[in-house]
């Protein structure tokens, strides 16, 4: 009996033995199939550098829906795309809205631009904010007519017409039509010519700078065909006696007494009686005072006209214009360039931002149209009614 329970008690201690092997031993798990190898997930991209905010240069011109100014708008737009900066074209619905284009301005500048590009309608009118610019190193570009006497340092630079260039321009192209060219060569102090620029102001620096052009070129033209006997008569600023004393051609100013049509027609008409080879008209004004001194035109027809004997060019565009130059009642006009006006104005903003070196002054170039070259596409996109 004693042995029977000796041998339980063993079997007892060594099951607990066991019991307490396995408890303490890890429990491993059947080994598991592989897995079929998962989709192979696609490559991350590189998180996207956070976008450099677009340089901003708001352009304030002096209209909007004129023709004029939707070309400087397209000149404008390719200049930003080219160089990758952010435009906004502004402009009030006439110009003499000066008070509308202080707001759009002082909208522009809420916006912290880097540059600003502005055709100002009335400099006294944004001192202010051509002040603020200053003092927040905002650099303002001049446009079309830019900033007149704009405080000093506040425009880097202008893209305008060199007006003295334009008037210039249009004293070539008289020389180059045949018949002026030759009342040129053949006037005497016995039978003088006269050649006339008329102007609807002598302050304007635009119509100022295009009589100055004109009579300057003019004068050399006509000096060197007739040496000693050009003198330029009319207007005290313009003045110049010929070199003999004696004068063989007139290069005759005339300043209308005021901008109005009535003005500048009584202006033409006073010109028209001392029946002059050519004339040369500077603006839009002294063109409209011509085309009413004319009958709009018909009387330079170079058939049947009162005055065919009589050249005139003028300048600028228009639908008048146009169509006296379609009629060829005027001879051809000079037209300023607004895609480049408007091209050049960001391009100086964009460089002047890098850090380069600009002109004051920068010309964005002119060009003579008659019947014959005003529908080609380089000049009719200058053009406009």
């Amino acid at each position: 009996m004693k042995k029977l329970l000796a041998m339980a008690l063993a079997l007892v201690l060594a099951l607990s033995f066991v019991a307490c092997n396995n408890a303490q031993a890890p429990v491993v798990a059947p080994a598991a199939e592989p897995a079929a190898p998962a989709a192979e997930a696609p490559a991350a991209e590189p998180a996207a550098e956070p976008a450099a905010e677009a340089i901003y240069i708001p352009v304030i011109s002096k209209g909007f829906q004129h023709k004029f100014w939707q070309t400087v708008l397209s000149g404008s737009q390719d200049a930003a795309d080219q160089y990758g900066v952010e435009i906004t074209f502004d402009g009030p619905p006439s110009e003499s809205d000066i008070s509308v284009q202080v707001d759009m301005l002082n909208a522009a500048l809420a916006k912290n631009p880097a540059a600003l590009c502005l055709a100002a309608l009335d400099t006294e009118s944004v001192s202010e904010q051509l002040a603020t610019c200053v003092s927040k190193g905002i650099p303002v570009i001049g446009f079309d007519s830019g900033v007149p006497n704009a405080p000093a340092g506040s425009i880097v630079s202008t893209a305008s017409t060199d007006n003295e260039a334009a008037g210039a321009l249009a004293a070539e192209k008289m020389n180059e039509i045949d018949t002026i060219k030759a009342a040129i060569a053949g006037a005497t102090k016995d039978k003088p010519i006269v050649l006339s620029v008329i102007s609807q102001d002598a302050t304007s620096a635009s119509i100022t700078g295009r009589t100055t052009g004109f009579v300057n070129k003019m004068f050399e033209i006509c000096d060197a065909a007739q040496p000693g006997l050009v003198a330029v008569t009319g207007h005290d600023k313009w003045n110049k006696a010929s070199g003999s004393g004696d004068m063989a051609i007139e290069i005759l100013v005339s300043i209308a007494a005021s901008t109005s049509v009535i003005d500048c027609q009584t202006a033409a008409q006073g010109v028209i009686q001392r029946s002059p080879v050519a004339v040369f008209c500077t603006n839009s004004g002294s063109v409209d005072g011509m085309l009413a001194a004319t009958a709009d035109g018909s009387d330079l027809d170079r058939t049947n006209g009162r005055y065919k004997d009589m050249t005139v060019v003028g300048f600028d565009s228009g639908a008048t214009l146009l169509n006296a130059v379609r009629n060829q009642w005027f001879h051809g006009a000079v037209t300023q360039d607004p895609y480049m006006i408007g091209f050049y104005a960001v391009e100086l903003a964009v460089k002047t931002l890098n850090g380069e070196k600009v002109d004051e002054l920068v010309d964005t170039g002119c060009q003579y149209y008659t019947h014959q070259n005003m529908d080609e596409p380089s000049i009719a996109a200058l053009l406009y009614e």
